[in-house]
């Protein structure tokens, strides 16, 4: 019995196998696959209709519920079995970017797929900033491959063997770019790498690509080719590293240094310490440990340089809501003695050189003086740091809470740029980025325009990347972690992208960008002039501030709808402001709203003139009244932007320099 059913069992295998090689379509279609050749594909390019350049992680979905996300390039790999040469309506969304709705509210494209054929979708920036492509994880131009088109990275399919990535930090070290990232994911386990990753990248002058093209990432790997442990530390908890920095010791040697904080979760931390890079080992060795104390903050963000008087400092970015609050001499061995580092506060003493409520440099060992212990005193930070300066939208003059980002100085704009992502945004709890302008690099921060959104998703800790500015400064770069933690949720996260970094691209002479700026009281001999930031630092005049008056837009940044409002000198040597064109320099001081406009924004007021009764001083203010010594004007002379926060800080001192 078994013999004859073996030998109907070869027969019937046998049949089959004669008609599958005559008959190939039936082969395909009993085993239910096709695996087509790059030519075979549809291939769809979403592109950014203000630029022409693909446009990455835009969702392509069918009506049956299909969803295809552009790659890097903003291609779609589309090979469907029973859609194929047929018309197909893909629904169109993605961050920042909008497509136009039909009649009915739909907002899609109706495509002839056919075989080895390509289409277009324009979309509709929405977002100032431009997303460019994902730096990190596996698939970064899996589509471009599919579709057989060339792509610019080494290894842009797998690289390190890195499925998802977080937090960056970066430091130019020994003539080459460094970058280090958070928890790490890998293909073979749900846990990686939990004691930070490290690569190594060429700026474009070294031969590396350009920054709005890519950047090829060469990382440091264990045996099986996946990130190795840069800070291997035997104790228990995942290792982050911040504030690294290159520093020169006595000899002249260089370092690169971190902090480095010892986790239980996001939250609770074991230690905290500073780190030594070993060119040998490529890794970190710790020099410095302690419980929690090391640093009077829960940590110190990125790092950026600054020179005061004769001495370099690393100024450190952190903590937000807002300020640049710790700063550091920059030599190895100030850097291993945490009683030299220095704060930004008005804790113990009066600030100097106003009443406007900033502070002063001053070290911890001085600081520590003054207070019982090193828990005392963080506390005291903390509770100042919470009644610091907040953002304010240029929009409406609502308060935006800055949760992370970075600083730097900016050639184009002649002032310090931030970029932060907001805590508790509208779209998104973590997912709305920040542009704003100072002249110091500890304020005055105030007015920001929102430059991305990403829809109930987080894009969390953003870092600009200032070694890839072009055209002296006008273009900038930035990244941050897309993910759906603390914004969404895993039902929603999307393939490849989450939880990995995203880079954009921001031109800050974009209209958008054209901020209102402080416009400092300076009193002088004989009456009042008002001066921008860019005249009281080449004046020397930041000891004469009294306030900030209001805030304007400058000359060279005015735009459609302010007019000019003129200064004249007048024989008793005062300063009156006009809208009648002339005064002693025949140039406007600044732009502001005509007084009669319409608007919703909070953050406008009108500026009225005033005059003293007794002394006919001159000065200009937003206040409804003066007193009864001074007269007021009839009528606003003007709409500005009010200062939107009661205390504020400067350091005039600081001037950039950088490493790279």
């Amino acid at each position: 019995m078994t013999g004859r059913f073996a030998g109907i069992r070869r027969l019937i295998v046998g049949g089959l196998f004669v008609y599958i090689l005559f008959f190939p379509s039936f082969g395909e279609a009993a085993s239910g696959k096709r695996s087509p050749e790059s030519g075979s594909f549809f291939v769809i390019r979403v592109v950014d209709e203000q630029t022409g350049r693909g446009v990455p992680l835009i969702e392509l979905k069918t009506t049956n519920g299909i969803s295809f996300w552009t790659d890097s390039q903003g291609v779609i790999a589309f090979f469907e079995p029973g859609l194929m040469g047929q018309e197909v309506y893909f629904s169109v969304r993605g961050p920042g970017y909008d497509y136009p709705a039909d009649g009915f509210g739909n907002h899609g494209v109706r495509l002839k797929v056919r075989e080895g054929e390509t289409a277009q979708v324009r979309v509709r920036r929405v977002n100032v900033a431009e997303r460019l492509y994902r730096i990190t994880g596996q698939g970064i131009y899996r589509d471009s491959l599919l579709a057989g088109l060339p792509v610019p990275l080494k290894n842009p399919d797998l690289n390190g063997q890195v499925m998802g990535q977080d937090s960056v930090q970066t430091c130019w070290y020994k003539d080459r770019l460094y970058w280090f990232w958070g928890d790490t994911n890998c293909p073979f386990y749900p846990l990686g790498n939990f004691a930070t990753s490290g690569a190594v990248s060429l700026l474009p002058r070294q031969g590396g690509l350009d920054p709005s093209v890519g950047v090829d990432l060469h990382y440091f790997t264990d045996e099986r080719g996946f990130c190795k442990k840069m800070v291997p530390l035997p104790e228990e908890g995942v290792v982050w590293i911040e504030g690294v920095c290159s520093v020169k010791d006595s000899q002249g040697k260089e370092h690169m240094t971190a902090f480095f904080s010892r986790r239980k979760g996001l939250a609770k931390v074991l230690e905290y310490g500073l780190l030594d890079y070993d060119d040998s080992a490529c890794q970190f060795r710790p020099v410095l440990r302690s419980e929690k104390n090391l640093v009077p903050f829960d940590g110190v963000g990125h790092p950026f340089g600054a020179v005061c008087g004769a001495k370099r400092y690393f100024y450190f970015a952190v903590p937000f809501p807002l300020g640049v609050r710790m700063r550091i001499s920059a030599c190895w061995d100030d850097m291993l003695c945490p009683e030299r580092y220095e704060v930004y506060t008005a804790l113990g003493g009066s600030p100097a050189g106003s009443d406007s409520g900033a502070g002063y440099w001053i070290s911890l060992r001085e600081l520590q003086t003054q207070w019982k212990s090193a828990d005392e005193l963080k506390k005291a930070l903390q509770k100042e740091r919470q009644n610091s300066t907040l953002l304010y939208d240029v929009r409406n003059g609502a308060s935006v809470v800055p949760h992370n980002g970075s600083v730097s100085w900016n050639a184009y704009r002649r002032k310090w740029i931030l970029i932060a992502v907001q805590q508790g945004g509208e779209s998104s709890y973590l997912g709305e980025v920040w542009y704003a302008e100072a002249d110091t690099p500890a304020g005055p921060w105030g007015y920001a325009q929102k430059v991305v959104s990403h829809e109930r998703y987080s894009f969390y800790n953003p870092k600009h990347h200032p070694y890839f500015d072009q055209e002296g400064g006008r273009i900038i770069y930035f990244e941050g972690t897309y993910s759906f933690t603390f914004s969404g949720s895993a039902e929603t996260a999307v393939p490849r992208y989450d939880y990995n970094q995203i880079m954009y691209r921001l031109d800050l002479s974009a209209e958008r960008l054209r901020l209102p700026e402080p416009v400092y009281e300076i009193h002088r001999d004989g009456g009042v002039e008002y001066l921008f930031g860019s005249r009281v630092r080449t004046e020397r005049k930041d000891g004469k501030i009294a306030g900030i008056a209001f805030w304007a837009v400058s000359p060279e940044r005015a735009f459609k709808g302010l007019i000019p409002i003129y200064a004249e000198r007048m024989e008793d040597g005062q300063v009156r402001l006009s809208k009648e064109s002339g005064g002693w320099t025949g140039k406007p001081l600044f732009y502001a709203m005509p007084a009669g406009t319409k608007n919703s924004s909070r953050a406008l007021v009108p500026l009225f003139e005033y005059r003293h009764k007794e002394t006919g001083l001159f000065c200009y203010s937003v206040e409804t009244q003066k007193g009864p010594d001074w007269e007021k004007g009839s009528e606003p002379l003007c709409l500005v932007w009010k200062n939107p926060a009661e205390k504020w800080t400067a350091d005039w001192e600081a001037q950039p320099w950088t490493a790279w």
